[in-house]
């Protein structure tokens, strides 16, 4: 497709309005590639997915996406139009997670993205581009949690592992990442009616989220589990912390409870507990494709379809809604392509 064709094409997006009012209103318009960025890579999106950030930014978080109108979607999984700078060739098959898209870059929830070549990455061959998207930045959060408290020296061997959010995109998918590698889970979550699907995906057993915090005030209590992948912050990554094995870590990603941390340093001090960050959006490239690999193979969970229920581009106002009311479940999959 030459530039001038390309810059007059159309396409469907979400697009988040702020009215006069200060509200912000999601609708589904049409665009022009010509109002996308100016970049080196355009993609036609197939697949996006929705992650907590996309709710934030849909609904007007600052913090998230400073300019409206604005379209979200952190992730894309989709094909090459053209690439000015030579890095892929027309046609082939990409996914991007992370960096400014979906954020003031117009994102994975249109049809059309214009990007820098190095946000990119091949999609691997053992995926196709719907099953990258149901992994998107939950999953890839989820892969290098796992593969932070490996470095870390964990194993199967040692004991539980801890998953908090469980019902959540980064929490499931860590805790089926966790069983398919061999390791026991204790899932928390405060929805007690998907303790059944927690026990699908992997969990040996599932404790609601509110007996981390029975712990209360205390700086350190029983060693309960030998490491934990924290989604949600607060005092349930405090407490986790606290009640962690002597050696043991925990991955922090997530924030949705509180970006506070309030605990004293004794578990740090005492039991050589570790506190892990978990960046899934600035690592460098070539440590996303290493995690990305291993998502493709080792990683790569059976029956994948399973794990992300498919919606389509105009039910994104409504699933976005659900983000932040805390009805969520698991990981949605946006067929953007119709």
């Amino acid at each position: 497709m030459s530039n001038n064709t390309a810059s007059n094409t159309t396409f469907k997006a979400l697009v988040v309005e702020e009215t006069s009012d200060g509200e912000f209103k999601k609708s589904i318009k049409e665009r022009s590639v010509s109002d996308l960025p100016d970049n080196d890579l355009l993609i036609k999106v197939h697949y996006s997915s929705l992650n907590y950030k996309d709710a934030m930014s849909a609904s007007g978080n600052k913090r998230i996406t400073k300019h409206y109108p604005h379209t979200p979607g952190i992730d894309a999984a989709g094909v090459v139009v053209s690439d000015k700078s030579g890095t892929f060739a027309e046609g082939q098959k990409v996914v991007v997670f992370g960096y400014d898209l979906g954020m003031d870059t117009p994102g994975g929830l249109g049809q059309m993205i214009s990007i820098p070549a190095d946000w990119a990455i091949e999609c691997p061959e053992s995926l196709t581009l719907k099953e990258a998207m149901i992994y998107g930045t939950g999953g890839l959060t989820a892969a290098l949690s796992v593969q932070k408290l490996e470095k870390m020296g964990a194993k199967p061997s040692d004991g539980e592992v801890a998953v908090t959010g469980a019902t959540g995109g980064v929490g499931s998918i860590s805790i089926a990442i966790l069983k398919q590698l061999g390791y026991d889970v204790i899932a928390f979550s405060g929805k007690p009616e998907q303790s059944e699907h927690l026990k699908e995906l992997g969990a040996s057993e599932v404790r609601h989220r509110d007996t981390i915090n029975e712990i209360g005030s205390k700086p350190i209590g029983r060693e309960l589990w030998a490491n934990a992948i924290d989604t949600v912050g607060g005092d349930y990554l405090a407490n986790l912390l606290k009640q962690t094995k002597a050696g043991g870590a925990v991955t922090s990603c997530g924030l949705a409870a509180s970006p506070e941390l309030s605990m004293t340093v004794i578990p740090f001090i005492t039991r050589a507990v570790s506190l892990l960050g978990i960046d899934s959006v600035y690592i460098p490239l070539t440590d996303k494709k290493a995690i990305w690999e291993r998502v493709a193979t080792d990683m790569k969970l059976p029956n994948l379809e399973s794990y992300g229920e498919e919606i389509t581009l105009e039910q994104t106002p409504e699933y976005l809604d659900r983000f932040i009311a805390g009805k969520t479940v698991g990981r949605y999959v946006v067929n953007v392509k119709g």
